[in-house]
């Protein structure tokens, strides 16, 4: 079984999409749909803009996005998934990809989602950090214990797990996590507090327009990121959707479920074609993976 997964932040570089746009008319054409959706040349940001450019919310969200999906549509007929699934971000792009919604509902959703998390993280300066070399539970049990606001976001894979909270709760987690044995306990470049509570003035705004858009039956399952599990039903994977954007990124659980439902090989989607697949490598060395 083949499932095609997609990327979220951090899969973004100078130059994304340039060398689709000049070599496919249907690459050009979705660029330009999408400089219309949005009502800037995002294309143009994509193709000349500087990394500190690219890692504006309100930037790479639609690019990574754009990128993907143009990719998928890229290519035709061989796009053949029995699953999907996509890392936070990445689950638009999969909901798209596998006929659950339009290129432009999804795009109008991420520009949503983009801008409403981007407010949010200025209402509340909040951060992230990598938590490299301690088991899940370690650090579950002392992000309980801090007396602010930090929990798991992103477990990413066995060993590696991405923190989120205020400004000083990820200090004083980062401090504990590495008096309790971490190899690593990074401070993230990132605007806010992703995948957390803090994220709750977001989730009114970007509620309302997914419970307002068409969600189709998918071909295929995708495996959603609030509880890992493969999902049909257009109502629950609103539910989801929606739920996605307070609650932690289940990855690992994600691929190991997707290895026991017989999923033996992952493409990864747009982006570099880098991050998932070596998140997967970590998770399960028996799914072979490659970029499309």
């Amino acid at each position: 079984m083949k499932a095609y997964v997609f990327p979220g932040q951090s899969a973004q570089f100078e130059g994304m999409g340039k060398d689709l746009y000049e070599s496919s008319e249907l690459a050009k054409e979705l660029f330009e749909q999408a400089n219309e959706i949005l009502g800037y040349r995002i294309s143009d940001v994509m193709f000349e803009g500087t990394a500190e450019d690219l890692m504006q919310t309100k930037i790479t969200q639609p690019a990574v996005f754009l990128h993907s999906i143009i990719k998928a549509k890229m290519a035709g007929d061989d796009f053949k998934p029995d699953a999907v699934a996509g890392h936070s971000l990445g689950e638009f792009s999969a909901l798209v990809a596998s006929g659950a919604m339009s290129f432009k509902d999804g795009l109008n959703l991420v520009k949503k989602r983009a801008l409403a998390m981007q407010k949010a993280c200025e209402a509340t300066p909040s951060t992230m950090a990598a938590i490299v070399g301690l088991d899940d539970e370690v650090i579950e049990k002392i992000c309980d214990e801090i007396d602010d606001i930090v929990v798991p976001a992103n477990y990413n894979s066995p060993g590696q797990l991405v923190i989120s909270g205020s400004i000083s709760g990820i200090d004083k987690a980062v401090e504990k996590l590495k008096e309790a044995g971490a190899k690593r306990a990074i401070v993230l470049q990132v605007g806010g507090a992703f995948h957390s509570p803090l994220m709750e003035p977001a989730l009114k705004e970007l509620g309302e327009a997914i419970e307002n858009t068409e969600i189709k039956i998918p071909v295929c399952p995708i495996y959603q990121n609030v509880n890992a599990l493969p999902e049909k039903n257009p109502e629950m994977i609103k539910y989801n959707l929606i739920a996605q954007l307070t609650s932690p990124v289940r990855w690992t659980q994600t691929v190991q479920n997707m290895a026991k439902d017989g999923v033996n090989k992952c493409v990864e989607v747009g982006g570099n074609g880098k991050v998932l697949r070596g998140l997967i490598r970590r998770i399960d060395r028996s799914i072979e993976s490659e970029a499309l």
